[in-house]
């Protein structure tokens, strides 16, 4: 019954736990593959986080109905203690000296700007504001939509709000994934560009079918996942663009700063989506809009990263 607690323990302290798991699982991982792997290997951890909601969602409806929010907290809070800490203890880097057979990396892979630059190096480069921007808007766009989706999907959907949910963390599993691999092949900018504009041609469809109280339920969980998808997308690639340009050395810090970019995006697009929505009335349209304008200008902020020669 204290909201300042709430907000210590849900707010701070599970966004801290958050970011130190987006930190701590990927790294690891990275440094045990090619760079040819880079975005494969990041994506696949990453997609872990993504498709937590489709255990999550219904495990949430059980246990608030059954047992009250109070208890469904402490039940959900030790089973992650003793879930999480257990695994973790398989997580090892790799021997000194171990380097990863290279696995006829791909034309378009970015050069790295130096092997082990350290977080003071990564903030002296323009590129990473660059990036950070571009993580700010492409996050912040898909977790406004996140957040909302129970209440919009209620529309047509009713007490089943929970599938569109369910559905959606698939998708957004699904495209850290195929992104990953994508830009593996392609590269990580085009990669990036595209998911960027595809989520905005997202959010124009959005304003029509959120606002038809009729809206068929099938294309509300198809619009759902498909900014899931694009959503966690942001996920793999982010990771790999850091190994890229300042390599893996400090590469647990330097994505924890890049992933404040997350955080921030996170917090002020859903703020800004909710004051839009209840001044117009309880609609989505003016937020959606403003949404894809914005992820139209990450799109077109792809178009300044440039590969950097390497400094070691």
């Amino acid at each position: 019954n204290s909201y300042a607690t709430w907000l210590l323990g849900f707010g701070v302290l599970v966004g801290v736990g958050i970011g130190f798991g987006y930190s701590s699982a990927t790294p690891p991982a990275l440094k045990w593959f090619p760079p040819a792997k880079t975005g494969l290997v990041a994506g696949i951890v990453v997609a872990g986080f993504g498709l937590a909601p489709v255990y999550l969602a219904p495990t949430s409806q059980y246990l608030l109905a059954n047992f009250g929010l109070q208890k469904s907290m402490l039940i959900f809070g030790v089973a992650f203690v003793a879930i999480v800490t257990s695994l973790a203890q398989m997580l090892k880097n790799p021997p000194a000296g171990f380097i990863a057979a290279p696995q006829n990396p791909s034309a378009t892979a970015a050069p790295t700007v130096s092997a082990s630059a350290t977080p003071g190096e990564m903030l002296r480069s323009p590129i990473f504001y660059l990036l950070w921007t571009i993580y700010a808007i492409g996050a912040g766009a898909g977790l406004m939509v996140i957040g909302s989706v129970s209440g919009m999907a209620k529309k047509s959907m009713g007490a089943r709000a929970f599938i569109a949910v369910a559905v959606m963390a698939v998708g957004n599993a699904g495209g850290r994934i195929v992104a990953g691999i994508l830009s593996d092949k392609i590269g990580r900018r085009w990669t990036l560009m595209l998911v960027l504009t595809a989520q905005a041609a997202l959010m124009f469809a959005a304003i029509p079918i959120t606002a038809d109280k009729d809206a068929l339920p099938l294309v509300v969980v198809l619009l759902a996942t498909g900014i899931g998808f694009n959503y966690g997308a942001n996920l793999a690639l982010f990771p790999a663009f850091t190994k890229d340009f300042w390599g893996l050395k400090s590469f647990g810090m330097n994505y924890g700063v890049l992933f404040t970019a997350w955080g921030v995006g996170g917090f002020v697009f859903p703020k800004v989506q909710q004051v839009l929505t209840a001044s117009s009335g309880g609609s989505f349209q003016v937020a959606f809009t403003l949404a894809g304008a914005v992820l139209l200008f990450g799109a077109a902020l792809t178009l300044f990263i440039k590969p950097q020669k390497s400094k070691s």
